[in-house]
């Protein structure tokens, strides 16, 4: 199955059984946002062809749900990756697939070294960086409150810009 029919089927899974939407695109979140998961599968299409989805529908109350499940989904997932920098340090970097792409974690390392705090906010939003940070986070021992301020409010922002482009232009476009 390619990724575009797994993107359809997603869709049509959500538009057949709606009050598993939000579970669904948590689920979707998390999986981007957690280190091991999002270098295999990269959910954020199916986040995006949801807003769209979501969008056309013309239910805001849909999407607020949406958009939370999805903030949520995200800040579970770089939450339980800064948990496993800080339990497994540097050996985590030999455990697949993250022994698929050894310069990650020192790319990683060297974003939050010069970004600090706000690596977390930024790195969320650039690709492999997303898998890395949280984990140099944890493996750097980063104070654990500082963090999640800064992984949920990323988070929320995060889904934000996933799923509003294509709601917003659907219905832009549809009115």
């Amino acid at each position: 199955m390619d990724a575009t029919n797994l993107i359809d089927a997603t869709i049509a899974l959500i538009d057949q059984h709606r009050g598993w939407a939000a579970l669904v695109v948590f689920a979707l979140a998390f999986g981007e946002s957690l280190a091991f998961i999002s270098l295999i599968l990269p959910f954020w299409a199916m986040l995006v062809a949801i807003g769209s989805f979501m969008g056309a529908s013309g239910s805001t109350a849909n999407l607020i749900e949406i958009w939370i499940a999805a903030s949520l989904g995200a800040a579970c997932g770089d939450w339980l990756s800064y948990w496993l920098g800080r339990h497994f340090h540097e050996p985590i970097a030999t455990m697949w697939p993250l022994s698929r792409y050894p310069d990650l974690l020192p790319r990683g390392h060297a974003f939050f070294e010069k970004y600090g705090i706000w690596a977390i906010v930024l790195g969320r939003f650039f690709g492999p960086l997303r898998a890395a940070v949280p984990l140099v986070a944890g493996i750097t021992k980063m104070p654990r409150v500082p963090f999640q301020i800064a992984n949920f409010s990323s988070a929320f922002l995060w889904a934000g810009v996933l799923l509003a482009p294509g709601s917003i232009g659907l219905n832009w476009l549809m009115h």
